[in-house]
């Protein structure tokens, strides 16, 4: 099968979350192109089986490229097999209104886009004041200290599940292979 892994990464957290993504399916005998969104304007979606899309949730949203893209191509997109992969420090917690919160983004995302994907994963991303600058680290900073008091927040900190998405992943393409071997 031929996926397309494609991504829009503020901090790093998605692209290394969808390299890692497509290095087990190739792994799992896929294969896998990996193409940052930003890069993906001529990209014929008709080559690929499928596609998984990535984004992280920063300041209420999803990165213009991935918003662009999907409103685009939302009829390409809705004929192929969909995962997307929504990255966000809120999925790392349990609190019921950051899972609220997060629905309303995506649901915000596929009304603006046109676009609905076929399977969503809320994927918990990384906190890494080594790479904000001095705004953004100081509110991360705060927001961290609520969401977990006893972090280190000087240290960078990843709070993705990697066995949980593996699991994902594996499961993923079985869902809509067909019966001719693809």
């Amino acid at each position: 099968m031929k996926l397309l892994v494609a991504y829009a990464s503020t901090d790093g957290q998605t692209r290394k979350i969808c390299r890692v993504a497509a290095d087990w399916l190739v792994d799992a005998g896929h294969m896998a192109e990996l193409l940052p969104l930003a890069d993906a304007d001529d990209i014929d979606l008709t080559r690929f089986d499928a596609v998984l899309l990535a984004a992280s949730v920063h300041g209420g949203r999803y990165q213009k490229a991935l918003t662009e893209f999907c409103a685009n191509r939302a009829a390409a997109l809705s004929a192929l097999p969909s995962l997307f992969l929504s990255v966000s420090l809120a999925a790392a917690g349990h609190e019921a209104e950051d899972w609220q919160g997060l629905e309303k983004i995506l649901a915000d995302f596929t009304s603006a886009t046109g676009w609905t994907p076929d399977r969503v994963e809320q994927l918990a991303g990384a906190y890494k004041p080594s790479e904000y600058d001095v705004f953004r680290r100081f509110v991360m900073r705060r927001i961290l200290a609520i969401k977990d008091p006893s972090a280190d927040l000087s240290a960078d900190i990843e709070y993705t599940d990697w066995a949980a998405l593996k699991a994902v992943l594996a499961d993923w393409p079985a869902s809509f292979a067909t019966d001719d071997g693809d």
